[in-house]
Order: C-alpha cells, then structure tokens, then sequence
C-alpha cells in the first residue's frame, strides 16, 4: 500500500513550488526576465522529477524504464530546441 505521509509531503511541497513559481512571476521586476525565465524552469522541472518519481511510481520501477522515460524528455527538449531555432 502506498505510503500517505510520504505523498501528503510530496503534495505540500509541491504546492510550495506552485506559490514559489506565482510569487516569481508576480513580483519579479521587469528587467530581470531572464533571471524569472531560469528561476520559473527550475523550479518546473524539480516538479516534473517529483510527480514523475513518486506519483508515476518510476523510484519503484527498475532503471531501464526510468531511462526510457528521460530518453523521451530529452527527444521534446530537441525537437522544441530545434523548432525554436527553425523559427528565429
């Protein structure tokens, strides 16, 4: 049986992420786009490691499946570069 203490953590600190991630964008002066741009990734892709390892259950799975989840995160993160670079 799933551990609830441990997703009811999980959740509360993704929830801090979420107003984290709100007070960046809401509070962050215009001239440091750059700064919020990296601040709001990071903190996306901390989330996205989070759910995917604990509530996609991939920290019980063996390794290969974790691998070709990531080989598929790295395929979009290409593909979105190189549409980004197709555009400009």
């Amino acid at each position: 049986m799933a551990n609830i203490k441990l997703y009811g953590i999980i959740f509360v600190v993704l929830g801090m992420i979420s107003t984290t991630q709100f007070l960046v964008e809401s509070f962050l002066p215009d001239g440091l786009y750059w700064v919020g741009l990296v601040a709001i990734l990071a903190l996306s892709t901390g989330k996205a490691i989070a759910v995917a390892g604990y509530y996609m259950h991939l920290v019980e799975e063996p390794r290969s499946i974790t691998y070709l989840a990531l080989s598929g995160v790295l395929c979009v993160v290409a593909l979105t570069a190189g549409a980004g670079y197709s555009v400009v």
